[in-house]
């Protein structure tokens, strides 16, 4: 199984890059550093950028000989008061993790037409369930949610499309934050292998059976329901 993974070198990423070589398959990623994993193919882009991000795309897909499947597990955060984010901050945001998982999406979606592929979109509980000081990461998961279900009944019958909402997790997300902003020590976050397993758990359902929502969280998630 060759899936591409954006946003694969960190996080929920790396955890599904491990998850696809430890099953057997071909991870291939596009994000802004290499990899962890040594021996991945990968290309470097700035998924805030449409042209170059949908380049990298096609670059990774065409080497590999095509694609059976995508995660879309980039997304960035830049949390304050919509008065105090700069409007550069703001829609950043908003074009990693919407605009940029729909450029990943739409330059994949004929590899995966061939090959009856399996995209998983990456929204967040903070995507149906909103808070202050974080209006541009609620809406551009939001618009996720949203998006993936479009693209669902777009694509019926031609290409498997699940939405994951995963919860916080023991990852670099919050490491660059102000104190406030982020989780306590004894704030309860899920292990971003076990949202990995559910992805791949995801892509191997067979043609024709499609899982269409997961939301994987820690079972004290404070942010679900």
């Amino acid at each position: 199984m060759k899936v591409l993974i954006s946003g694969g070198s960190s996080g929920l990423g790396a955890a599904t890059v491990q998850e696809v070589l430890d099953a057997g398959g071909t991870p291939l990623v596009l994000d802004r550093k290499p990899p962890e994993a040594g021996g991945v193919d990968y290309v470097l882009a700035d998924l805030a950028d449409t042209p170059a991000t949908e380049a990298a795309v096609r670059e990774l897909a065409d080497r590999a000989g095509g694609l059976d499947a995508v995660f879309t597990a980039a997304g960035i955060d830049v949390p304050g008061r919509l008065d105090t984010v700069s409007t550069q901050d703001w829609e950043r945001v908003v074009r990693v993790n919407l605009l940029g998982t729909a450029a990943v999406v739409r330059a994949a979606l004929p590899y995966l037409e061939r090959s009856r592929g399996t995209v998983v979109t990456c929204s967040s509980t903070l995507g149906v369930r909103s808070v202050s000081d974080a209006t541009a990461y609620c809406a551009s998961k939001a618009g996720v949610v949203a998006f993936t279900r479009a693209l669902a009944a777009e694509t019926a019958g031609r290409v498997g499309v699940t939405l994951l909402v995963p919860g916080g997790m023991h990852t670099a997300f919050f490491d660059d934050r102000d104190e406030q902003y982020k989780p306590p020590p004894d704030a309860k976050l899920n292990d971003p292998r076990n949202v990995a397993r559910a992805v791949l758990h995801a892509l191997r359902q067979p043609a024709g059976c499609e899982i269409r929502e997961l939301v994987v969280c820690h079972s004290e998630e404070g942010s679900w329901p």
